[in-house]
């Protein structure tokens, strides 16, 4: 058995015959030696010399640049960020729960504009109202000051700038017709 496996070692190109001297303590696999002390290189670092020899490791992708991630200080939540930024992601939901309220509540006016009625203006900010009062009660992360959101202010800038939504579009509106009226021809008040 012992012989057939060092054949197929032989014949694979993981060792040659003279890595095998009986006076040399070998490893379990194929007769390889099990340190380096003796002068002979492991298995690994043979697969390794061989495929550089091969030119294996020739064209590699980011060849002679710095591994991403190291080059700024030690975070133990690097390989998080990493995967974030690969696959395109939010950090937001890794923010603590005050901070991430204070960006509801900046980003409030562009989550409003696209609702249909004051009704659901009122119940977005409602939602938003609670959860502040839930964090407030029971405080978890650092001490951010978030307070609640006055909602006949946000329903009032709601108003107007659904008002100046709807007047631009008027005027975008008024501005193609007279341009579409400018490039039809005139028609003549005579006919032939």
């Amino acid at each position: 058995m012992e012989e057939a496996r060092r054949r197929r070692w032989y014949a694979d190109g993981y060792c040659d015959r003279s890595d095998h001297d009986a006076s040399a303590p070998h490893s379990v696999r194929g007769g390889r030696p099990a340190s380096d002390q003796t002068g002979h290189e492991t298995l690994v670092e043979r697969q390794i010399r061989l495929a550089h020899e091969r030119g294996d490791f020739d064209d590699l992708p980011g060849k002679g640049k710095p591994l991403p991630g190291l080059d700024g200080p030690d975070d133990e939540d690097w390989w998080v960020k990493g995967y974030l930024r690969r696959e395109g992601l939010s950090s937001e939901p890794l923010l603590p729960t005050p901070l991430q309220l204070r960006r509801e509540i900046e980003r409030l006016p562009d989550t409003l504009s696209g609702l249909p009625d004051e009704q659901a203006v009122r119940g977005v900010v409602r939602e938003l109202n609670r959860r502040i009062a839930e964090w407030v009660r029971a405080p978890v992360g650092p001490a951010v000051p978030v307070g609640p959101v006055d909602v006949d202010a946000v329903v009032a800038r709601w108003h107007a700038d659904r008002a100046a939504v709807a007047d631009r579009r008027a005027a975008e509106r008024r501005a193609a017709d007279a341009a579409a009226r400018a490039d039809r021809p005139r028609r003549r008040w005579w006919r032939w």
